[in-house]
Order: C-alpha cells, then sequence, then structure tokens
C-alpha cells in the first residue's frame, strides 16, 4: 500500500517522498486511518516496522498548521535519545507546513526548552520528567491538547515512569485522544492501557516479542571478555568493509573499554554513548552515525530504543542482556525499513542461561555463526571466573531451589563437609 492510499494530504505526501519512503509499513497501513479519523489506539508492532511515522503523520495531519500560543498534542518518550529521534522525525514529515515542533529532555539546563515554546508551539516530544517539571515552573497552558501519545510504554513500565504519567493525567482535559505504542504488552502495560484509553482500537500486527523478520540472527559462544573484545577485533577488521555496526555492552565500562581498544586499533569513525557521557556528547555521537562519519558506534541500552539508522548492517551483542525483551530492541536496530539485516550475539558460560531465555521468548533458536577465527587462547582472568560461577550459581538456584552451590558441591564430591557459619 502506498502513502497515497492512507488518505494523508499533500504537504505530508511531499515531506514522505522527500524523506526516500514509498510503501507504507503494515504497522502505518492499519494504525493511521483510525488515528487519522479521531479513535484511541493500541500499537503493538516489533521496533523498526515504522511505529513512529504510524502515530506521527496522522497526528500531524489533525494539528494542520500553527494555532495559537498553548501546545495542543504531547508526545511522550522513556529517553532522551528517543526523544530527540521522534522530534527529528516529527520536522521532517511537517517540514511542508508551519507547525511548532520542540523536544524537551533532561541532561541540560531548561532554560533553552522553555524559550522555544515563548512563540508557540503545536507539539512538544518530551520526557515525563521533565514535562512536569517545565508544568510546574508555569510555562505550559495544558488546556488545549487534545492528544497524548505513549511510545515506548513497555519501556516507561521498566523505568518507573507510571507516577509521571498519572500526574500528566491529572493536568491535561479529560477529553482528548490517547495513542499508546510498545514492542511489546506486558500485564502493566495493559493495565496502563485500561487506564489511560477510552474504548480503544487495538492493533496488533506481529506476534508479542517476535524479532523483525528481516534480521538474521547469530549466535556465538566464547570463553570471557577479553575474547569477546578480539574477536570484534578480528570482525572489523576481516569482515565490516564500509558497513555500519552497531555495539551493545551490558555495562558502561565495557562499552568504555571497547571504544577505548578499537579507537587504539583502528583509524575509522568510532564513538561510545552510555550514562557517563554528556547529553550533547551522546546526541552528537548518534548524529554522526546517523550521517555515517562515525562508521562503529558502541553503546550500553540506554540507546536500544533511540537509534534510527536504516544503514545499519550489522549488530552484535557483546554482552547478553538480562531482560530478553531488551534483546528485541537491540537487534531491532537493524533490518529497518525492508532492509536486510543481521545480529550476533556473544556469550559466555555465565551468559548462556541469558541466551536461552531469549530464544524462549522468540520461539526459535538462534543460529550458530558460521565462521569462528582463530583467536588467541586468552585465559579468563580469577576476578572475571568467579564473578561468572556466582552468575551461574544464581541461575541453577532459580532453576532448583535445592542447590546448594559450587562451593558445596565441590566439598560434598571430595568428601569433605561444607564448614559450618
Amino acid at each position: 500500500m502506498r502513502f497515497e492510499d492512507l488518505k494523508l494530504t499533500r504537504q505530508f505526501l511531499n515531506a514522505i517522498e522527500e524523506a526516500g519512503y514509498d510503501e507504507a509499513t503494515p504497522i502505518q497501513q492499519r494504525a493511521i486511518p483510525p488515528l487519522r479519523a479521531g479513535q484511541d489506539v493500541i500499537g503493538i508492532a516489533q521496533t523498526g516496522t515504522g511505529k513512529t511515522a504510524a502515530f506521527l503523520l496522522p497526528l500531524l495531519q489533525r494539528l494542520k498548521y500553527a494555532q495559537g500560543e498553548a501546545p495542543r498534542a504531547l508526545v511522550f518518550a522513556p529517553t532522551k535519545e528517543l526523544v530527540v529521534q521522534i522530534h527529528q522525525e516529527a520536522r521532517k514529515f511537517a517540514s511542508y507546513t508551519d507547525l511548532r515542533i520542540v523536544a524537551f529532555y533532561g541532561g541540560v539546563g531548561p532554560k533553552q526548552q522553555i524559550e522555544s515554546i515563548e512563540n508557540g508551539v503545536d507539539l512538544i516530544v518530551t520526557t515525563p520528567g521533565r514535562f512536569l517539571e517545565i508544568y510546574s515552573r508555569g510555562h505550559i497552558e495544558t488546556k488545549k491538547i487534545k492528544h497524548i501519545v505513549l511510545d515506548e510504554a513497555d519501556r516507561m513500565m521498566d523505568m518507573g515512569f507510571m507516577p509521571q504519567i498519572r500526574q500528566v493525567q491529572e493536568v491535561v482535559p479529560n477529553k482528548r485522544q490517547n495513542i499508546l505504542f510498545s514492542a511489546t504488552f506486558p500485564p502493566r502495560v495493559e493495565r496502563l492501557a485500561d487506564e489511560f484509553l477510552l474504548w480503544p482500537t487495538r492493533i496488533e500486527v506481529t506476534p508479542e516479542s517476535t524479532p523483525v523478520s528481516t534480521v538474521t540472527q547469530y549466535k556465538l559462544a566464547l570463553p570471557n571478555l577479553r575474547t569477546k573484545i578480539a574477536f570484534i577485533e578480528w570482525y572489523v577488521r576481516e569482515k565490516l568493509g564500509e558497513d555500519r555496526l552497531l555495539v551493545f555492552t551490558r555495562r558502561k565500562e565495557e562499552a568504555e573499554n571497547l571504544y577505548k581498544f578499537l579507537q587504539r586499533t583502528f583509524e575509522i569513525g568510532i564513538r561510545a554513548v552510555h550514562s557517563n557521557k554528556g547529553q550533547n556528547s551522546r546526541i552528537n555521537a548518534m548524529n554522526e552515525f546517523r550521517s555515517g562519519d562515525v562508521q562503529i558506534l558502541i553503546a550500553t541500552d540506554v540507546a536500544s530504543r533511540g537509534i534510527d539508522v536504516p544503514e545499519t548492517q550489522w549488530v552484535i551483542n557483546a554482552s547478553v542482556p538480562r531482560d530478553p525483551h531488551d534483546y528485541i530492541h537491540r537487534i531491532g536496530r537493524t533490518g529497518r525499513a525492508f532492509r536486510e539485516g543481521s545480529a550476533l550475539t556473544l556469550f559466555d558460560p555465565a551468559e548462556k542461561f541469558a541466551m536461552e531465555r531469549i530464544e524462549s521468548l522468540t520461539g526459535e533458536a538462534v543460529l550458530e555463526y558460521p565462521e569462528l577465527p582463530e583467536l588467541e587462547p586468552f585465559e579468563t582472568p580469577k576476578r572475571e571466573k568467579q564473578e561468572q560461577a556466582r552468575e551461574i550459581d544464581r541461575e541453577l538456584k532459580k532453576r532448583d531451589p535445592e542447590y546448594k552451590g559450587a562451593f558445596h558441591e565441590k566439598k560434598r564430591k571430595s568428601g569433605k563437609k561444607p564448614r559450618r557459619k
């Protein structure tokens, strides 16, 4: 289906064409008509399937043109990076209109953001906390708000935004259009939908928690972090070529160490984004990755839902996320907008259980990576080996409450009794 068939007006069709979009994705085909008609909608679709355009295009068409000084629509997102991404998309789609669109997020002082609405605003894209902060200072009039979008609602619940969402509901008009989009729909999001929406139309274009079909998934077992870094070094040297690579780590220390190693080793654009980086540094790194000036971006999960770069050909998980839903969002950074992509997850002995949870959630086995280069045999450091053993013990105790732990098993096999405390 083409966008012309969705009865979007010419100024938006021109912007869509200019952005290089041709055919509407399934979520766009099914969500745009009821949203354009003003209905409350729950949209459930995989990351990377065009959810942002699915709610922005009908929302912008309902706003039509600049009007008054108070905002008429709010889009809430859980992270600064996602706010920036949605803001950029909204401005792109509204480029043939005079609609005024601003972004609010933390990490920087609110003064400039407050100044951005002094001459009037139609749409605010914001995190819940920053919106309430600026509202509490008396800079936002909410009487004219007719549309509210909650994007990545499952992530909002994970990050504890429910109290702020309830506060927002108390200060905006009751008569409004409510839109909730999410990649997954666990019970806590269902409760939010019951509280937030009125007789919503539910649109689910793919089974919940299913990876994007255009992403080929691989896994590779490696003994330790140093061996993982050696593999990534081999991959960048032998396989990457001109492709763009996004590497995810669980901890910011891992991201920074990998960044420093690759930066010393290769003369290509490499950046890292994690919570220790300043807001401007993170935004600049993502923009440079988007433009192609940076070829390799290393990130923690803070960026897994804020990166929309269709040219990303590969995602490598240097560590396995504990929450399998985060895996869906990580690998959804490739294979976007009808393109093919690949994702590889490197896992050590302790991460084997997390890998099994991912395969259980997605309902399919991940392919073994077909190439195993000859890597230097790095011994697992004592501290890392202990951490792996503790993690394995925790997992085995979850599965068998009678399991006493590796230390107990070692003593039992040697015939000695564990010392009493």
